[in-house]
């Protein structure tokens, strides 16, 4: 039988270090085991979120190049679903921290890759276990975290309280109501204008269509001035005798 893990102990960032924390609040932890992953590879992911709030080590690991990262998160979201639905104390995710994080060798799988001069060499796919221990924060930091950052119940208080001091200053200054029928645009009224003007000019009969040339005719008369009518009626006169001549 191994003995403790000192990896266990609570851990929590304080500033730019990170402190054993002395009390131990209600834990509750994640494990994927037998995941095919060099431990050294997720030791290396989890020293960045170790001791860190649940939620900025879940942006900690979406923002991670390394591909440890992808599976240190599903267990992360696993351990926070643990203490959110836990049957006896269910704690807000928001009230949590990473308390601690390791680890595991587990079983090597060997493998033989041949050489040169029919020799082998040996290939280590090594496998780890890893655990996630997700902690509630103390009542003290708590009350200064909301102390700081007011919840969405307060600012829901302050929403409501200002709607209230808002209300009385529309019911002082009534609205007066106007009947949209009877307001007219200027430019409604001169359109009315332009539209009971008499329109100055020839009124021409719409074309039947059957004797185009005797209409067209008649226009060109209409159009012509009156010395050029008699001019043509005595041209006309004048032809005839000419020719009885």
């Amino acid at each position: 039988m191994t003995g403790p893990k000192l990896n266990e102990a609570p851990v929590r960032v304080s500033g730019h270090r990170r402190v054993r924390v002395q009390q131990e609040t209600a834990s509750f932890r994640a494990k994927a085991r037998y995941i095919r992953v060099s431990p050294y590879k997720v030791r290396e992911v989890l020293d960045l979120i170790r001791g860190l709030d649940a939620g900025r080590a879940q942006e900690t690991l979406q923002l991670s190049d390394r591909d440890a990262g992808t599976v240190v998160g599903k267990v992360l979201a696993s351990a926070i679903a643990n203490a959110e639905h836990h049957h006896e104390h269910p704690v807000d995710g928001d009230e949590l921290y990473v308390s601690a994080c390791y680890a595991d060798e587990g079983p090597t799988l060997k493998r033989w890759r041949p050489r040169a001069r029919g020799r082998a060499t040996r290939i280590r796919k090594r496998t780890c276990h890893i655990t996630v221990i997700v902690s509630r924060l103390p009542d003290e930091e708590l009350r200064e975290r909301r102390a700081r950052q007011p919840g969405a119940g307060d600012r829901r208080r302050r929403i409501a309280a200002s709607k209230k001091t808002a209300r009385p200053a529309q019911e002082a200054a009534p609205v007066e109501e106007t009947d949209e029928t009877s307001v007219e645009t200027p430019v409604a009224e001169e359109i009315a204008e332009l539209a009971a003007q008499p329109v100055e000019g020839v009124e021409v009969a719409p074309a039947t269509g059957d004797q185009p040339e005797a209409e067209t005719a008649t226009e060109a008369e209409a159009a012509a001035p009156e010395g050029t009518a008699e001019a043509e009626t005595e041209e006309a006169a004048e032809e005839p005798k000419e020719e009885n001549e």
